[in-house]
């Protein structure tokens, strides 16, 4: 008797058939299949029958032309102009942790600048020893420091808390992306201009046209912020900043200053827009809560899901999923498939780091039923992510941003899924 796991035994004995299938060796084979052998394998193909593109066809590089679909996407009702608006990740299309620059949202308030390294300066002033201006070239003389992390704009998941909204995982959960970010440890400059004992409080500011700025209290400045230029070994894109942007792990992305240009220290927050009027949680009694500058801990399912149907029919299915948490790593994550009666633990693949995405994966044996697909994230400090009712118990309704709640997707029969929420 083998002493196999059932899930891996089915899929095992699935995949055996299918390949005696593909070879024509099984009674019942598709029709397709059992006629004789396959041409793909028996007859020389274009590919195989003369040169490809040259090395340097593409200097750059791009992506195939068969992965053309796998790319950001906006919702043009969402806001009123593409200048001060966003676009969303193809969480949907990626898999591991790491987003691709060319893959990863944008936020613009102002639109996206040009903004040379030789035009570039970033001024640190007010209750300092030494108010100081860096040039790009005197940044790079610092030591540097590398970090992976995601960036999840607080307004991420901000159409569901009425309700199921939008159809798709990258409109859904897709204000989010992972990238591994090279730069100056905020700190140094910090030590560098002397802050002196009265500064509490980092305000820092953009150099685009909206100037936007958000006050950071100076403990979270001399923990892990960084001034950062590269981001997954490259220059950062226009789009993200180029070529200077602030890294502030954890924390909601509009406090990740693209553009950085002046870094001010005070005795208290400066209050800004993006801080009062903006970016804040308003509760069912009309007050607005602020500061909520942590993500908690979340997750989504990114496959199978709206734009991910199942297509190869019943059978070995992999389930696949990021979870996230800005308090720290990823411990553990559960998965239902009947919208929350039921869970089992998803197997974390790679390494889960600290306040950066982790991928999660599970194996089942789909047997064509209606599935109501969840995933919840727990985090090392034991915050478990909550439904989203229970966070409308607290929150209420009209609230806009730091929803965390828990994702359902249901997969009918025929494969297709369709975003719902479980009463």
């Amino acid at each position: 008797m083998s002493d196999e796991p059932e899930n891996v035994s089915s899929r095992r004995t699935f995949l055996r058939q299918a390949a005696m299938t593909g070879a024509g060796l099984v009674a019942g084979a598709s029709v397709a299949r059992a006629s004789g052998p396959d041409p793909k394998i028996t007859e020389v193909q274009p590919w195989a029958s003369s040169f490809g593109d040259p090395v340097d066809a593409s200097p750059y590089g791009s992506p195939i032309r068969f992965e053309s679909h796998v790319v950001r996407r906006n919702v043009e009702w969402l806001t009123e102009s593409p200048v001060s608006s966003i676009n969303f990740t193809p969480i949907h299309a990626l898999e591991g942790t790491i987003t691709p620059q060319g893959c990863a949202f944008e936020r613009h308030h102002s639109g996206a600048i040009e903004l040379s390294k030789q035009d570039y300066r970033l001024m640190i002033n007010g209750l300092v020893e030494t108010p100081l201006v860096f040039t790009f070239e005197d940044l790079l003389r610092f030591p540097r420091s590398v970090t992976t992390a995601f960036l999840e704009c607080a307004a991420n998941g901000g159409m569901e808390w009425g309700g199921a909204q939008l159809e798709g995982c990258q409109f859904t959960q897709g204000m989010i992306h992972n990238m591994e970010y090279t730069g100056v440890p905020l700190r140094l400059l910090l030590e560098e201009a002397g802050v002196k004992p009265e500064g509490k409080w980092v305000y820092v500011e953009g150099a685009d046209a909206s100037s936007n700025g958000r006050s950071i209290p100076l403990d979270k400045a001399l923990d892990d912020v960084l001034v950062a230029f590269f981001a997954n070994g490259e220059a950062l894109r226009k789009e993200h900043g180029y070529p200077v942007r602030l890294v502030v792990p954890g924390w909601e992305g509009n406090m990740w200053v693209k553009w950085v240009r002046r870094i001010g220290i005070y005795d208290q927050a400066v209050e800004s827009r993006e801080e009062t009027s903006k970016y804040t949680d308003l509760m069912p009694d009309g007050r607005a809560r602020k500061w909520t500058w942590v993500m908690d801990a979340k997750s989504v399912i990114t496959s199978p899901s709206p734009q991910v149907p199942i297509r190869h029919g019943k059978g070995p299915l992999v389930i696949s999923g990021l979870a996230w948490s800005g308090n720290g790593k990823i411990t553990r994550v559960d998965v239902s498939t009947d919208g929350g009666v039921n869970w089992q633990e998803a197997r974390i693949s790679g390494d889960a780091k600290s306040k950066a995405l982790t991928r999660f994966h599970l194996d089942i044996n789909w047997d064509g039923s209606e599935l109501l697909l969840q995933s919840r994230a727990i985090d090392e400090t034991g915050y478990v992510q909550p439904t989203k009712d229970a966070l409308r118990e607290i929150r209420g309704l009209n609230n806009v941003y730091h929803n965390n709640g828990i994702q359902t997707w249901w997969v009918k029969a025929d494969g297709e899924v369709e975003n719902v929420e479980v009463a």
